[in-house]
């Protein structure tokens, strides 16, 4: 029978994802040769050919593709075990680490703490702020239990390595100056800011959700000014320099001199999922976490319907 050995397997894996060898050894915090002589060691035990040369770089063969297909089973039954192991010892106890991105950290994850803090004081919860590439990285690294990201952004459900956990979708309110034109007119639609100087991102996640969104109405937005943040957004919204797609968990940061609109029809919405390792998703205090981002998230729903 082949001999399998999960350490090498995890670190053939984290070279199909990271793609080089360097990479990997940073990951691993190894050394690029350790990481090589553990492969050539893999290789070895199994039969097969693991890499093979590409230019200067190494890229994975078809067996070793074929071998991480059935790894991923196998690293999803060892979450599953180890979550029923973490269950006994501790049932819905014990640390668990999220990582959320930044408008998610006050409307979703501080109101599952503060839930979770009266109904299960045996948890330990630890909140880091990252956006989704991030996430998923330390996700992967088992650096963080739980990651909260934008659908879009995230892994496809095709990812072997993850479960995904719809949470919300958010409605994006367009953001006008309190003296704009538009700023009180009836049903009023996406498209008829299609002449407007424009406020988003230069790149990342919220260019391309700005982006799609306008696209989707029928035009391409003139990018006036560029921010990452809603508070250097909304102030150049205030001063009249542009108007601005606000996603509406971004609420706190709004401002007196803006005003939001709800769009009429064509209104576009960001949505939010959690992921966990593939098999964690079945420990109690995973479970409980879960339950209560979806208790959050269904509460902000019943509050932006009223």
């Amino acid at each position: 029978m082949t001999e399998w050995d999960i350490k090498k397997l995890r670190i053939l894996r984290t070279l199909r994802d990271r793609g080089t060898v360097t990479a990997t050894a940073e990951a691993l915090l190894m050394t690029p040769s350790a990481v090589s002589q553990q492969l050539t060691n893999l290789a070895r035990q199994l039969g097969v050919p693991l890499l093979e040369a590409h230019g200067r770089r190494v890229r994975l063969t078809d067996a070793a593709h074929l071998v991480l297909r059935h790894a991923e089973a196998v690293f999803a039954q060892l979450e599953r075990a180890d979550a029923e192991l973490a269950a006994q010892r501790h049932g819905a106890a014990g640390r668990i680490r999220i990582a959320a991105f930044s408008t998610a950290v006050p409307a979703l994850v501080v109101p599952a703490v503060t839930l979770l803090a009266a109904e299960r004081p045996g948890l330990d919860l630890r909140v880091r702020e990252a956006e989704a590439a991030e996430a998923y990285e330390l996700l992967a690294a088992a650096d963080v239990d739980l990651a909260l990201s934008l659908a879009a952004h995230a892994p496809t459900a095709r990812d072997a390595r993850f479960t995904r956990v719809p949470l919300l979708a958010d409605p994006l309110d367009l953001a006008l100056p309190a003296g704009h034109p538009l700023a009180a007119a009836p049903g009023l639609r996406l498209a008829d800011l299609s002449g407007e100087p424009w406020i988003f991102g230069g790149s990342g996640p919220w260019s391309e959700i700005t982006t799609a969104a306008c696209e989707a109405a029928g035009f391409v937005p003139e990018q006036a000014h560029s921010a990452a943040g809603w508070t250097a957004i909304l102030a150049m919204v205030e001063a009249g320099m542009g108007v601005a797609l606000v996603p509406r968990m971004a609420a706190a940061e709004r401002r007196a001199g803006v005003v939001m609109r709800v769009l009429a029809a064509d209104q576009p919405r960001r949505h939010v999922v959690a992921a966990v390792r593939r098999g964690a998703e079945d420990g109690p205090a995973v479970a409980a976490v879960l339950g209560a981002l979806h208790r959050a998230a269904a509460d902000r729903e019943t509050f932006q319907e009223n």
